[in-house]
């Protein structure tokens, strides 16, 4: 600490590097701590410190290991900034770290979630006996229960470690609740207090100054914001505010310049910064992935999302879980209905009554053609147009067809698609309408008849028909549909654009027409292999039954059902 003055610590690399996979190239990484140094920054955080028993280097750059000798070259020769590296507590090893005086570390921070603390403090002060100085960070510490913040300062208040930060890791505080939670810890007066801002609900500026105002003496920023989600405390404008403070101490113009030579350019190709997702995730105080998965997903109205979220946030849950996911989404507990997995044969309009079907076997032994969004539905619009000329099937549209075609039936039983496309329905289509979309939202968007379709709004059960009520949601529109198709008395039933989410057309996305799309590799993993599922179940179904099974015209990732459209025509 300089003369009690406050001090800076930037963690461009480290947070940065979630964006890019922790793969600086090393002249940018010298680049960087020559112009912070210049700028006047303390510490400048070159990554993490993790061990090869949990990051694979083939899958992830060398700023995840941030070794001696790679630090040592983007560092020598230049004095300035000290030195520090990040190490999550359980994903590091002390035996990576050598002695103090055998490197060029000065500070190791030890990252850690509220159920493993007094395991951590212990971790770090092995680390501090060969001679760095510790910081212990306090991830997702605006979670806390004030019980939690007391007896966390309790615990460290006999602790080795130098500086105790506090990682608002959900970016959710706001300035008048800053002094209030940082009370307990700087109470203790014996380690130095930092704040690590996220910027979800565009208060990292304005929480870093409630926060130095109460006592912190140490702020954590990185150069244009750049981090995972929503980012950081943009570093030049933390500078500039502490410039105008002590013109002396502080130079943000190296900053800028390389922010003009490689941030803007970044930020445009990497998106960073305040989005919709993170700012839900602020709100409620719980990891952005959460958030991030449901936007994503483009299956759930906002209400909706805002619901889920209250419910993951009820059970404190610890850092991002899958499994907690999972499991509030099967709960069924949100929307505007109290229960949206109802019990098979009830419906939102009559939850008690069990409902007679209208097209049980409407068009007996007709052949059936279902859309779904591919972009093979619009390279093979002009095939797809002669087999219709040709066998006159009873044709289903799923979602948006974009003009291509005049289907029978155009369908919806997921609300969101239903608000973004409904309007855009043919005259000519009959429209269909899921019977888990609310009237009210029907009405607000549409005024023509609709028929309902019936179903029960579960993603796990097997798929059966009962009394023509379909026994799961079929995970999407499009092979939902042939359980319709089915209902209705299909004598064969084709489908054309489901491509499926893996693989079939490369770099296309999962659809014929532009719409942007945030699923990760894991997400679209299993949304194909949840449509191959119940693919696979409805063509059992149907080989039951003595019939022919699903017939995929178009090509796809489901190759077992592809039968090429120009065997037909």
């Amino acid at each position: 600490m300089k003369n009690g003055a406050v001090e800076l610590l930037d963690c461009t690399v480290r947070d940065g590097g979630y964006l890019n996979n922790w793969s600086f190239e090393k002249k940018i990484v010298r680049e960087l701590y020559r112009s912070l140094s210049k700028a006047g920054i303390d510490y400048v955080e070159i990554g993490y410190r993790g061990s090869e028993k949990y990051f694979d280097p083939k899958t992830h750059g060398i700023w995840r290991f941030s070794r001696e000798e790679d630090i040592a070259e983007v560092t020598s020769g230049i004095s300035g900034a000290m030195i520090a590296v990040m190490a999550d507590f359980g994903r590091s090893d002390i035996t990576e770290f050598a002695a103090k005086k055998e490197s060029r570390i000065d500070l190791v921070r030890v990252a850690v979630h509220k159920d493993h603390i007094e395991d951590a403090v212990s971790y770090a002060g092995q680390i501090k006996e060969k001679g760095y100085a510790i910081s212990l960070n306090l991830m997702g510490y605006s979670g806390y229960s004030d019980k939690e913040r007391r007896e966390t300062a309790v615990m460290l208040k006999d602790s080795a470690v130098d500086y105790v930060y506090v990682a608002d890791s959900y970016g959710a505080l706001f300035p008048d609740q800053v002094k209030e939670i940082l009370g307990p810890l700087l109470d203790i007066g014996r380690f130095t207090v930092g704040f690590h801002p996220h910027n979800n609900v565009q208060m990292a500026f304005a929480n870093t100054l409630a926060a130095i105002e109460s006592g912190v003496r140490v702020i954590d920023g990185s150069i244009y914001g750049m981090g995972r989600g929503a980012g950081n405390l943009p570093l030049e404008a933390m500078l500039s505010y502490l410039s105008m403070k002590n013109g002396d101490r502080y130079n943000v113009i190296p900053v800028l310049n390389v922010i003009d030579k490689y941030f803007v350019e970044w930020q445009r190709t990497t998106p960073w910064g305040y989005q919709l997702p993170y700012m839900l995730s602020g709100v409620f105080k719980c990891h952005p992935d959460y958030a991030k998965h449901l936007v994503s997903r483009k299956e759930y109205t906002i209400e909706e999302i805002w619901m889920i979220l209250e419910a993951i946030r009820a059970s404190d849950p610890v850092g991002f879980s899958r499994e907690l996911l999972d499991a509030v989404l099967r709960r069924g507990v949100w929307g505007h209905h109290a229960v949206r997995t109802s019990t098979p044969g009830k419906t939102t309009d009559s939850p008690e009554t069990k409902p007679a079907v209208p097209y049980i076997d409407r068009h007996k032994g007709k052949d059936f053609l279902i859309l779904a969004n591919g972009p093979s539905l619009k390279d093979y619009q002009t095939q797809i147009d002669v087999f219709i000329a040709k066998y006159r099937p009873i044709v289903m549209g799923a979602n948006y067809v974009g003009g291509l075609f005049v289907p029978t039936y155009h369908a919806f039983n997921n609300e969101r698609r239903f608000m973004d496309y409904g309007e855009q329905v043919s005259p000519e289509s009959r429209l269909l309408i899921g019977q888990y979309i609310h009237e009210d939202v029907i009405k607000e968007y549409v005024r023509r008849e609709y028929e309902r379709l019936y179903y029960v709004d579960s993603m796990d059960a097997t798929f059966d028909i009962v009394e023509g009520i379909i026994q799961a949601n079929c995970r999407t529109i499009s092979v939902f549909l042939t359980g319709v198709a089915i209902v209705m008395g299909a004598g064969r039933i084709f489908i054309a654009g489901l491509d499926g989410y893996l693989g079939v057309h490369s770099g296309k996305g999962s659809h014929f027409y532009q719409e942007q799309e945030m699923e990760e590799q894991e997400m679209l993993c299993e949304k194909h292999e949840g449509n191959l599922r119940y693919l696979t179940e409805i063509d059992e179904y149907l080989s039951r039954r003595d019939k022919e099974g699903i017939h995929i015209l178009t090509p796809t990732g489901y190759r077992t059902f592809y039968k090429g459209i120009q065997n037909y025509i």
